[in-house]
This record gives C-alpha cells, structure tokens and sequence, in this order.
C-alpha cells in the first residue's frame, strides 16, 4: 500500500522539476539577452564618449592638464566667436523652418487642397538628399557665377544668409514631419465649440490651433534647433568665413591635427544638443497625456480664400523644392560651368577625378545595407528586451536610455569619440578601426533613437495578452517573437530599414572621421571634391546619392505593399 501510494508522488514530481529546469533556462537566456544589448551600447556609445572627455582634458602627448584646454579655447576670441555664430544660426534657421513648415503643415491638414500627396512628396525629397547637395545647389543658383546671382538679396551667399537657405531645404522635412503629426491629433469637437461661440478664423487659430499643437511645436522646434547647429556639411560648403562650432571640429582635427582641441569643441557643442534633447524629453512625456479616446478627428470643409492660399503657398514651396534639386541635376550635366553649357555625362566620370570614384559610391552603397540590416536586426532585439523581456526592469530602462541619447550627439562628436576609442592600441576592438564594420556600427548608434522609439511604439501596440496566452502554454518566448511579435511589428520593421539606409547613405558627418583608404564613401567624396574645386563632379555624386535613395525607397514601398499584403491580414480579420 505504502509503495503503491508513493509511485505517483514521484511522477508528478519529474515534470514539475523539468518545468523548473526549463523556466531556469528561458530566464537566464533572457538575462543574457539585455546583457548583450547593454554592452553593445557601452561599447559603442558610453566608452567612446568617456575617451572623448577624457581627451578634453589631456594634451596632445596625452598628458593630464585639466580645464587647460577649456581655457584656452574659451580666451581665443576668433575660436569664442564662433559659439555666438553657432546661436545665431541655430536661432534664425529655427525660427526660419518652423515658420515655413507649421504653414505647409497647417496648408495640409486644414484646407481641403487638391494635390495633397503631391506636395506632400516633394517636401519629404529632401530627406533623400546628402545635406551638401542644397549648398552646391544653391551655389549655381546665387553664386559668383550663379544664374540669378544678383537677385540675392544680401551681400553673398557665402556667409550666414546661405547657410541658413541651404539648411531650411535639408531640415523642412524633420519639422513638417512632427508638425504635421501635431495637427492631426487636434480634437474636432474644440473647433465645434470655437464656431458655436462665434470665434472668428484668426480667434479659433490663436486660442485652439496653437495651444492644441504647443507641445508638438516645442517638440520640433528642439529637434530643428539641433539640426541646425550640428550640421557640418552645409557651413563647410557656403559658410565662408562664417565659422561655427561644427566647422572648427572638422578644421581642428583634419587642418590641425590638434585632437585635444577638437575634443573641446565637440563638448562645447554638446551643450545645446543635449540641452534640446532634454526640452524634448519633457515635451514627450507632457504630449502623452494630450490623447484622449473621445477626440474627433478634424476635417476642414471647404473655403475658397483658405484652400487657394493653400494651394498657392504649397506650390512656392515645392517649386523651391525643385529647383533645388534641378538645378544640381543640370549642373551636374553641364560640360564647363558658365562657359560651355554643353549637356554631357563628364561630370559622372568620378574615376577620373580625386574623391574616391565609383568605388566611393559602391562603398556607399555597402555601407548603407549594412547599416540597415545590422541596424534593423540590433533595434528590434534591443526594442523588444526593452518591452517584453519581463527581468531586471532596471536595466531596461537604462537601455531604453542610452538608446534615446544618441539624437543628442552630433555626428562629428559621435565619430571623433570613435578615433580616441577604436583607434587606440591598447583596445582589444582596434581592429575594426578603417573598415566598413566601424562605418555600418557609428551609423548605427548616430541614427538609432528614430529606429528604437519607432520599433518601442510597434511592440507597444501589440496586445499583452499575446506572452500570457503562449507563456501559459510553456511556449518559449524567442519562439513568440519569431513567429507573433516580429511578423505582427513587420511596417515597423520595414520602416526603421529604410530609414537607416537612407540616412546611412546620406550622413557625411558620422563618417567623415572614420574613413579609410579603401572604405571612402560618396557623401565624403562630395565633401572632397568641392574642397578640391569640382564642383559639378560634387553635384553629380551628390546626385548619384538621391538617385539611389530614391529608387531603394520606390523598391522598399512596392516590396512592402506586397509583403503586407500577406502578412497583415490580421489586421483586417
């Protein structure tokens, strides 16, 4: 009896130890997971700023000398002058864009103008283009040999006034993006009542547009400051002897030499970057409790006067748009600019000419789809232990963290730290220093917050119930992302891939530093050869870039129409 009662106590007690072996497992490879995903980041984030800050305050025989080189920096009036440069500019092209895009934005969510997906195109194309394309652009334009030189209305374009033209092109579509979002989530039913009350048109907008998109407007406005401010490229090309804080890194540490004085500059220039990044943050957090799942979705009714100012302000902009890119299509085709204006395919002879040939393009082209798939495959697996992973929530948030940081790094900042920290000789990682893996891993961590925020808000819409439902059924939870989660977050994933590979393609700040002989990349090859003096060659390149981003875009847009079309089916039931 004793016997017979004791054999299924032992049964029963088999599976409950193998499940407990089993929960075991699946917890430590869950820990092992986020333990991945926070090295990477130290590694390629937290390290390389820390060699950055250290470098600040060493000499260049890496001696310690303190707040010497701050000093320093601080009493040269030529190098002090260029941070009130550096403001001046951020603050004009700030007000300059914002402007310009909340009028395009309010022009396409509050009139009912025709064309909308058209105009809506054109302002986005920037976003396909190196920054550097604009300033050559604008060069043939307003230049010393420019076809409406004398229709600019200040003094040169080489200076304060073309920078902030060029960089308006580049940064328009980073604020319309956002703007546009923010008018879109007003609540009808406050125009209703604005209309019940008798508000007029100019009351309405005062009183109900502005405050309703006031966080959207912050938002935007700190991401263009930042923009502005950090960009290389454009000041490089038509600043002239306007300087600014991103154009003395560069001078700093390819005309000079001087490392320490570079890395000085780079912190100073932090500054305003992570001073809008924290204004961002906290707009973001304000803006959540905006939603509400009462509100009604605003739909204009048709006005004449409202609708043709739509139409015609809309048109401005996209012809500005198009000249742009015209006019570095046509100059790049031009066999001698202004002297013989003979169409040929010269300029495309990059072999040819100093800045890296064709080699410079397919390296370009390697770099951006390596870019992408690491990029996609890491912000997934990182957004998801940020998510779903239910272990240690601290370090998650601590990779939540570190994920978001990166927007407030300037792409110069961001590749110099890597100098000091790749390229030192005692890091183990030093060999990766010169290659096209320190490429794909610097643009990687420079574009990354877009990407991690992107995927965190796919992995947010998916209902819990779906790691109750499989964890109840002791499904393992890789098993669950492989076959539910990643198939059901696929516009998300396709999204933050060709986002990677566009901007990959188009960055010449995060690259310029890294570099090697055999890894040049056409948006550097642009910088080089306007340096050298070819500037339709640097048009033509520049050309090439949006050419190729443009029909990677048209090829990922038909891809993934197919793709969902299969796999997004559940959405629809």
């Amino acid at each position: 009896m004793t016997h017979r009662a004791e054999q299924p106590v032992q049964s029963n007690l088999l599976p409950l130890s193998g499940h407990k072996l089993e929960l075991d497992t699946e917890s430590l490879f869950r820990k092992l997971w986020l333990i991945a995903v926070i090295t990477v980041l130290i590694a390629s984030l937290v390290l390389p700023l820390s060699a950055l800050l250290v470098h600040s305050f060493q000499d260049s025989d890496k001696n310690w000398v303190g707040l010497s080189n701050f000093i320093t920096y601080l009493t040269n009036p030529a190098l002090t002058h260029s941070i009130f440069n550096t403001i001046t500019l951020g603050l004009i092209g700030t007000v300059v864009i914002i402007s310009t895009a909340f009028t395009f934005a309010w022009c396409m969510t509050r009139t009912q103008l025709k064309g909308k997906s058209i105009f809506k195109g054109i302002a986005y194309i920037p976003l396909l283009t190196p920054s550097l394309l604009s300033a050559i652009s604008l060069i043939y334009w307003f230049g010393n040999q420019g076809v409406l030189k004398e229709w600019w209305p200040f003094e040169s374009i080489y200076g304060l006034s073309g920078i902030v033209f060029a960089i308006s092109f580049w940064a328009f579509p980073h604020a319309l993006i956002i703007l546009t979002t923010s008018l879109k989530q007003q609540d009808a039913r406050l125009y209703e009542a604005s209309e019940v009350l008798g508000a007029g048109p100019w009351r309405t907008f005062f009183t109900v547009t502005l405050p309703g998109c006031k966080y959207g407007l912050i938002s935007a406005t700190a991401v263009v400051f930042t923009l502005v401010v950090t960009d290389f490229g454009i000041a490089k090309v038509i600043g002239g002897q306007y300087n600014v804080l991103a154009t003395d890194i560069y001078k700093q540490v390819i005309g000079q030499q001087n490392f320490s004085m570079g890395a000085v500059v780079s912190m100073v220039l932090l500054i305003p970057a992570l001073i809008t990044f924290i204004v961002d943050q906290w707009v973001q957090k304000k803006q959540q409790s905006m939603f509400d799942s009462k509100s009604v979705v605003y739909q204009p009714e048709p006005n004449t006067t409202r609708d043709a100012f739509g139409f015609v302000y809309c048109t401005l902009i996209a012809i500005v748009m198009l000249s742009i890119i015209v006019m570095a299509g046509y100059s790049s085709l031009v066999s001698f600019w202004p002297y013989d204006l003979t169409l040929s395919l010269n300029n495309y002879q990059f072999d040819m000419m100093d800045g890296g040939g064709w080699g410079a393009f397919t390296n370009s082209l390697i770099m951006a789809t390596g870019t992408m798939v690491v990029g996609t495959a890491f912000i997934f697996l990182s957004a998801y232990g940020c998510q779903k992973i239910d272990v240690w929530p601290s370090l998650r948030k601590v990779i939540h963290m570190l994920s978001v940081i990166p927007s407030a790094i300037p792409g110069l900042v961001l590749g110099l730290s890597y100098i000091f920290f790749f390229n030192s000789p005692n890091n183990p990682l030093n060999g990766i220093y010169g290659t096209f893996l320190i490429l794909i891993i610097s643009s990687v961590i420079h574009f990354l917050t877009v990407g991690h925020l992107t995927m965190v808000t796919a992995l947010k819409q998916l209902p819990t119930e779906i790691e109750s439902v499989t964890e109840s059924m002791k499904v393992p939870f890789y098993v669950t992302m492989g076959r539910v989660t990643l198939p059901m977050t696929v516009p998300a994933v396709l999204e933050v891939g060709i986002y990677l590979f566009v901007n990959a393609m188009t960055t010449v700040s995060a690259v310029v530093f890294l570099y090697g002989v055999d890894t040049m990349l056409a948006s550097v090859a642009v910088l080089n050869m306007d340096d050298a003096g070819d500037t339709a060659p640097a048009a033509a390149m520049a050309m090439m870039i949006f050419i190729s981003a443009l029909a990677v875009k048209l090829l990922y847009s038909g891809f993934s129409y197919l793709l969902l079309k299969r796999t997004d089916k559940w959405r629809y039931g």
